[in-house]
C-alpha cells in the first residue's frame, strides 16, 4: 500500500492507494499554514488518519507521496511561491511525527505520473501533462521516467509566447500562463466584456455570479460572436504554448487537465489539435502526438503522489 498527499492551495487530501493506483480510503483538512513544523504535523496526522480508516498499519506501507505545489529535491522544498516555503526539510520535519519515508514530488509532476500510470497515458514511454488552472502546470514523462530537471523542471508555464506581453506573476512579461491559465482566460473574458456591452457574456457571466473560465465557452454555445472570438483566441494561445513543447520533447501523447480542459471539444480541443498539427515541426515526419483529455480529474494527484515511486 502507499499513502499519496496533494497539497493544494487551499486544502490538504490524502489517500491509501493500493498497487493497482485505486484510491482506497480519503482524507480531506483545509490548508492552515502556520509554518513548516506545523505544516508537516498536520500531513503527519493526515497520513495517520487514512492509514486508520483503511486498517492498515506502518509496516504495511511503502512511503508516502506528496505531491508540493513549487520546487522539491530529494526530502525537502526548494520553494513554493503560494505558500510561504523556502528550503524546508519537510520529509525530516514530517519524520518526527510518522516514521515512513517520503517521496516529494511537484503537484503536476504527480498530476503527470497519476495518468501515465492510470489514466490517459497507460501505454506510453514519452506522455506529458499540462494542468490549466489558476497557473499552467507541466509534469512530462521521458523514456518511462519523470523528468524534472534539479528540482524546478517542467515549469511550462513560464516560456514566453507573446514578447513584451501581460506580466505574470514569475516576474517575466507574456509568460504562457498568463493567456493560457484559466487566470488569463478570465482576464481576456472580461476585456472582451469591457469591448462589447451587448454581449452575451455579460448575462451569463451574472447568472454564475461573475466571470469564470467557463463563462467564454457557454457564451459560445449560444452562438455569442464575442465569445467566439474570446475561446479562438485562447485555443491559439493554449496552442502556441503546445507547439514549443512538441517540438522540443516529442512525446506520444500530450493530456490536459484542469477545469478549462473539461470545455466542449468543438470549441478547445478540435482547434487545438489543428493549430498543432498545422505548425509543429513533427508534421514533418507524420507523427504529432495525440492531445487529449487527462482522464483522473481531481483524483490525479493523490493517485500520482502514490505511485511516485515506479517513475523516478
Amino acid at each position: 500500500m502507499y499513502i499519496g498527499i496533494d497539497v493544494g492551495g487551499t486544502n490538504l487530501k490524502a489517500g491509501l492507494v493500493n498497487e493497482e493506483g485505486t484510491i482506497v480510503d480519503v482524507e480531506r483538512t483545509p490548508l492552515d499554514f502556520r509554518g513548516p513544523e506545523p505544516f508537516a504535523e498536520t500531513l503527519s496526522q493526515l497520513a495517520a488518519a487514512v492509514m486508520e480508516r483503511g486498517g492498515v498499519e506502518a509496516k504495511d506501507v511503502a512511503y508516502v507521496g506528496m505531491g508540493i505545489p513549487g520546487a522539491v529535491k530529494g526530502g525537502d522544498i526548494l520553494y513554493t511561491a503560494n505558500i510561504p516555503m523556502k528550503n524546508v526539510p519537510l520529509e525530516a520535519l514530517f519524520r518526527k511525527h510518522l516514521d515512513l519515508p517520503v517521496l516529494l514530488g511537484n503537484d503536476a509532476d504527480c498530476a503527470a505520473v497519476g495518468e501515465w500510470s492510470c489514466g490517459a497515458g497507460r501505454g506510453t514511454k514519452h506522455f506529458v501533462v499540462i494542468t490549466l488552472g489558476t497557473g499552467v502546470g507541466g509534469g512530462m514523462i521521458l523514456n518511462g521516467k519523470l523528468y524534472s530537471g534539479c528540482g524546478a523542471g517542467g515549469e511550462v508555464g513560464h516560456i514566453v509566447i507573446k514578447q513584451d506581453g501581460v506580466p505574470c506573476n514569475c516576474g517575466r512579461r507574456g509568460c504562457w500562463e498568463a493567456y493560457a491559465s484559466a487566470t488569463g482566460l478570465i482576464r481576456e473574458t472580461k476585456e472582451a466584456m469591457e469591448r462589447h456591452p451587448e454581449s452575451a457574456l455579460h448575462a451569463i457571466a451574472a447568472a454564475n455570479g461573475g466571470v469564470e473560465g467557463r463563462t467564454a465557452f457557454q457564451a459560445a454555445e449560444q452562438g455569442d460572436e464575442t465569445a467566439l472570438a474570446v475561446c479562438r483566441a485562447y485555443a491559439e494561445y493554449l496552442a502556441a504554448g503546445l507547439t514549443n513543447l512538441v517540438n522540443i520533447l516529442h512525446p506520444e501523447a500530450v493530456a490536459l487537465g484542469g477545469g478549462v480542459a473539461a470545455a466542449p471539444e468543438h470549441l478547445l480541443l478540435e482547434p487545438v489539435r489543428e493549430i498543432v498539427a498545422r505548425e509543429c515541426y513533427a508534421r514533418h515526419v507524420d507523427q504529432v502526438p495525440r492531445i487529449i483529455r487527462a482522464e483522473l480529474g481531481n483524483d490525479a494527484g493523490i493517485i500520482g503522489a502514490a505511485m511516485l515511486g515506479r517513475a523516478i
